[in-house]
């Protein structure tokens, strides 16, 4: 067939598509099939070729199920007189994890008088000039104009707390506020040279203080060099992950359908277009987008899988991302580690005393997906999560809907100008998009152009959220359904 399929998925959210079942029924239903796995998303790793990156994304994958078999062999231990499970400290010990940071301690001392530790000053002056430089280059336009203050004040109030002396807490607040107000200008060469001299003038300040303070505080450089650190690991997770929904609709998305019809070479220029959970939402905010602008999507038909552009009329566990909508605590949390924590919550949901069963509801309805595909996709198809994204992703559980980076443009208030066919798919047992969610943004398409079919019955099967791409019953039941629907519309059909 000439028609390409796309399906954009969040955090690889069916395995490696290539080799699961879905792609191979397409392909055998004579699909040029294409699997789209936009940024961050899975697996996905930094690699020169593509050898590369398989090996690097199995040994990760091996990795993490490897943490999670000795966790559930050895890291939750019951206490014998409260009964409370501890996770061991190396559940943090692996690609995505996010540790609290932490300022090392004071070590005792067998002669208190000593003087402080020497000083290495150039080296300390440079750590914190450089990390001063960060906060007013790299957080610009992050979130939102304020974020530099809100982590400058983080650091500020970490280094505060190491400053106990009343004498040096004073000195250290005078030069806080003049690199304060640095921090809020637009970075030129002469507000670096103020930078530097204010770093200058803390490692002078702190270390004149230290001569004055009896008794000494030891190991404070030590202490200092980690707190900065720790910082500074923040500032670089930031950067990292420095994305968001628009950036998967306005870059990755575009540029796989060019590829795909480049090589595809489809007669009428046109693509099919599948997406699960938020490849759906994709799909949707691409037709949106395109009926506002006047311009044509390219696209055949789609098909959304347990998708919706607005979340306000259902109780969809995701709501659990709205405390995460807060700035600043997204700035306290700049990533979320979702893998990371799955993994590390998987042996209490699948193992006695199954304290984290109702995890595995969110996934997958009971009986409908093999114990050991269950175990594969919790520990192999999450990723870390960018805080830009998760803000986002928030605005669909608020009136009005899912909306742009910028807050001004409602992705379902022109949904409706859509021209193409769509089939709408739920899931009866969904608790990430419920039924009622899907329904929300389906009742706003043009009715001669949208399908909408819930599966799952009454006395079974149910379909929770990855049942509809990886259940049993998906072979028999969704994925015929999808190819009648998407034949339809195939140009040599």
């Amino acid at each position: 067939r000439q028609q390409g399929i796309i399906r954009c998925c969040f955090c690889l959210e069916w395995g490696l598509m290539r080799l699961s079942s879905f792609a191979r029924y397409m392909a055998g239903q004579g699909f040029d099939t294409w699997i789209l796995e936009v940024r961050g998303a899975g697996l996905s790793v930094r690699g020169s070729n593509l050898k590369e990156a398989q090996q690097s994304a199995h040994g990760v994958s091996e990795q993490m199920e490897a943490v999670a078999n000795s966790t559930t062999s050895e890291a939750f231990a019951k206490s014998a007189t409260n009964g409370v499970y501890s996770a061991d400290p190396q559940l943090t010990d692996f690609p995505g994890a996010l540790s609290d940071s932490k300022i090392s301690p004071v070590k005792k001392e067998d002669d208190l008088t000593r003087l402080a530790t020497v000083w290495d000053e150039s080296k300390l002056v440079t750590k914190l000039t450089e990390t001063f430089m960060s906060l007013s280059e790299r957080l610009s336009g992050f979130l939102s104009e304020n974020q530099s203050k809100i982590m400058s004040a983080k650091l500020f109030d970490q280094i505060s707390k190491l400053l106990e002396d009343s004498q040096l807490s004073e000195g250290f607040n005078e030069i806080r506020g003049k690199l304060s107000s640095l921090l809020e200008r637009r970075q030129s060469s002469a507000i670096a040279i103020q930078i530097r001299d204010l770093s200058q003038n803390l490692v002078n300040m702190i270390e004149e203080g230290q001569l004055s303070v009896s008794p000494q505080l030891f190991d404070l450089q030590e202490r200092l060099f980690s707190t900065i650190d720790d910082f500074q690991k923040q500032l670089d997770l930031i950067v990292q992950y420095d994305w968001d929904f628009d950036h998967y609709l306005e870059e990755d998305v575009p540029a796989a359908m060019e590829y795909i019809r480049a090589q595809s070479k489809p007669k009428d220029g046109k693509l099919l277009a599948i997406g699960h959970s938020m490849g759906g939402i994709l799909l949707y905010a691409m037709l949106s987008r395109c009926g506002f602008e006047g311009r044509e999507s390219r696209l055949a038909a789609i098909v959304t899988l347990a998708s919706s552009l607005d979340y306000t009329s259902s109780k969809s566990t995701l709501k659990l991302l709205l405390p995460l909508a807060d700035p600043a605590q997204a700035l306290n949390v700049p990533v979320v580690p979702l893998g990371a924590l799955l993994t590390a919550a998987y042996p209490l949901s699948s193992s006695p005393p199954y304290v984290f069963s109702w995890l595995n509801n969110l996934i997958s309805a009971e009986d409908m997906m093999h114990p050991e595909l269950l175990k594969k996709l919790v520990l192999n198809n999450f990723c870390t999560i960018p805080a830009k994204l998760i803000l986002q992703l928030t605005t669909a559980f608020r009136e009005g809907g899912l909306r742009d980076r910028g807050g001004k443009f409602f992705y379902k208030d022109h949904i409706h100008k859509c021209n193409i066919p769509i089939l709408a798919i739920a899931g009866d047992q969904d608790l990430i998009c419920p039924p009622e969610a899907v329904e929300e943004t389906v009742k706003l398409l043009p009715e001669d152009l949208v399908t909408y079919k819930v599966f799952g019955e009454p006395s079974g099967p149910h379909y929770a959220h990855y049942d509809l791409v990886g259940g049993r019953m998906a072979v028999e039941q969704v994925y015929p359904c999808i190819v009648q629907f998407l034949g339809r519309y195939d140009s040599v059909s």
